[in-house]
């Protein structure tokens, strides 16, 4: 996701490299940290059941009810007369019969009392309205081959049911969370991974990891989810709307502490980014469509930033193959020094390697020119730095230790160049904008409530109708036309071309790259 005008530098995507298709195995290690061991438990990792130990953090198992619900035993013992001489052979018993029932499991039988009382009442009704009738299982395994190009999730031990009930919070109450993916830096930096100096610049930034390590791990069982309900025929406004109370829900929301990062990104074929549906917008995932799936999570301001491509149809293999490849490419060559031309460069070369025959044409797929990946700061998406997905842009900022980013390219069958268009959706309060005076009563009352909800987070129209702010049309136009609030329309290629996009959030921590937001599906 980010946040861009077209006179303003671009922005890129991500894709999938042959080095990182393997990572995500569920095991449990145990990992050293620097004059002490801890077991670390890790959603990429896959455990051997047999080295499972039962730990206070698992899944409740709740008690069984006292009603159809649970397991019965019913007792019938009835005499038969048999006929002899003396008028009876003997009794017979029938035998006792055990009729269990499955329980049916609902959001208030997986979580305890006391973390139901954790939890706002309304929270919990709309988490029960978004799962509807899906029944809800004690299994981690989901199967995505409806997908073009995503991977399916693998059974193994889990603290999460499906679909996910469970704030992540309550899955690890000791604070030690999934770690991301690691890759080892290379070259002139390889001294970095056993420098003892630096590991301990690890060590004091734990707590940093740990905000970034819960919003990663509620990411990618919130994806887990929207995996599980974006079919064709779904309207995107509930699309949406299920994910972000998916959202909330799971990293527990709490005012700027802990929520949504950004609004949902959904754009389809040409729209390449910055689209979500405002409220009357009942537009329909289609089998043949392209939509990109862009969605954010913050705990403490710090960000989380994915996406991955939705599509059905076998024949825009090619296009999301290539732009996965893309991504992957660029985390790769990312690191501490490394300029982002450079990165820019390998994205190119990485995406135009590839073409597309759709409807007996073939296409060159091509690197959107003036959309980029970038820096991401505490509360503020797009940190200043951008990392282009072309070569020549004279971009010559270097990737620095400690940098967080949002590796993102953008793969079109179209010019390969986008420009605003359509209704917009998107705003966001300038992250450098000065305290000013404003006059009109209304527009100041809206910039409260900004400022209070959302800071210098983006926003769009649909949570401002949540929040029950009628009538903020003019107010929000007072704010954009003052410079205070910015806005971002829909991002287009040409129309009839198809854009696709994957994205993955990384730290470039002293001793390693670590992914943040890997997952078995992309």
């Amino acid at each position: 996701f980010f946040f861009l005008m077209i006179r303003r530098p671009p922005r890129s995507t991500q894709s999938r490299s042959s080095a990182a298709s393997d990572v995500y195995k569920r095991q449990v290690s145990t990992q050293s940290t620097w004059g002490e061991t801890a077991t670390v438990r890790t959603e990429m990792l896959v455990e051997d059941p047999a080295n499972v130990k039962p730990k206070a953090e698992e899944i409740p198992k709740p008690a069984p009810p006292k009603d159809e619900d649970s397991d019965e035993e019913e007792k019938d013992d009835e005499v038969e007369a048999g006929e002899g001489a003396d008028g009876a052979k003997g009794d017979k018993k029938k035998k006792k019969k055990k009729k269990k029932k499955k329980v049916k499991l609902t959001v208030d039988k997986v979580l305890t009392p006391e973390q139901l009382a954790q939890i706002p009442k309304e929270r919990i009704e709309i988490i029960k309205k978004v799962l509807g009738d899906m029944p809800i299982k004690r299994e981690r395994a989901q199967d995505n081959s409806h997908f073009r190009n995503l991977g399916s999730w693998k059974e193994g031990p889990t603290l999460q049911t499906n679909p996910p009930t469970i704030p992540v919070d309550f899955q690890f109450p000791d604070r030690v969370f999934p770690i991301g993916q690691i890759m080892e830096y290379t070259g002139s930096n390889m001294y970095r991974t056993t420098n003892a100096e630096l590991k301990e610049k690890d060590r004091i930034a734990e707590e940093h990891y740990t905000h970034l390590r819960k919003a990663a791990e509620c990411q990618r069982q919130v994806r887990k989810f929207t995996q599980s309900i974006a079919k064709p025929g779904i309207r995107l406004i509930d699309l949406c709307e299920k994910l972000e109370e998916m959202n909330r829900h799971l990293v527990n929301e709490n005012g700027l502490h802990a929520g949504i990062a950004f609004p949902t990104g959904c754009s389809i074929n040409h729209v390449a980014a910055h689209y979500t549906p405002n409220a009357g917008d009942f537009t329909v995932l289609g089998p043949d469509d392209v939509c990109k799936i862009d969605f954010g999570t913050q705990v403490e301001g710090r960000i989380i930033d994915t996406a991955f491509t939705v599509a059905f149809n076998p024949k825009f293999d090619p296009l999301l193959l290539a732009v996965q490849d893309a991504t992957e490419t660029g985390i790769r060559e990312a690191g501490i020094d490394v300029r982002v031309s450079d990165v820019g460069a390998a994205i190119q070369e990485a995406m135009e390697s590839h073409e597309i025959e759709l409807d007996g044409k073939t296409y060159r797929i091509r690197s959107v020119k003036n959309l980029n990946g970038h820096l991401i700061g505490p509360y503020h998406i797009h940190g200043g730095k951008s990392v282009p997905i072309v070569a020549g842009t004279g971009m010559n900022d270097k990737m620095e230790e400690g940098e967080l980013y949002a590796i993102e390219t953008f793969g079109s069958t179209g010019k390969g160049y986008v420009w605003e268009e359509g209704e917009c959706s998107h705003y966001m309060k300038d992250f450098y904008a000065q305290p000013r005076a404003i006059r009109n009563p209304r527009a100041k009352g809206l910039l409260k409530h900004i400022e209070t909800n959302f800071s210098t987070l983006a926003f769009c129209k649909r949570w401002l109708d949540r929040a029950g702010e009628t009538n903020y049309i003019l107010a929000l136009k007072h704010l954009v036309d003052d410079g205070i609030v910015n806005p971002y329309p829909p991002l287009c290629d040409v129309k009839g071309s198809y854009v696709a996009q994957y994205e993955h959030t990384f730290l470039l921590r002293p001793t390693c790259k670590e992914v943040l937001s890997r997952g078995e599906d992309y």
